[in-house]
């Protein structure tokens, strides 16, 4: 899953529980937790992953794509507009430099 408002919809929005934990830097329990809860209040929907039947497969729930893609497009589009004249170069320092921060704040240490 990229980013990018697009990403929010159709079939890039599918995921597996693991991917999402890992990407998430959080345990996949927590994952399943939040993704049950969810899932329960029909804004996500997990099925069975068809190459392996004891993954889930996440992904946004058809009737919430509308709105999940409205609240989410103006920030979407804002990144992209102050990120567009950075090089990839800045646009990597920038992240790194919020990974570093997010990581002081929460009394990580960084590598």
């Amino acid at each position: 899953m990229s980013v990018g408002v697009g990403a929010y919809h159709g079939p890039s929005s599918l995921c597996r529980e693991n991917e999402l934990a890992a990407r998430l830097q959080v345990a996949p329990t927590t994952v399943s937790l939040l993704v049950g809860d969810l899932s329960r209040k029909g804004i996500l929907e997990r099925r069975e992953d068809e190459a392996d039947r004891r993954r889930r497969i996440i992904g946004i729930a058809a009737h919430q794509q509308r709105a999940i893609t409205a609240w989410l497009a103006p920030g979407a589009s804002a990144w992209r507009k102050a990120l567009a004249p950075l090089t990839p170069d800045q646009r990597q320092m920038f992240i790194d430099t919020l990974l570093a921060y997010e990581a002081a704040v929460g009394g990580e240490e960084q590598s």
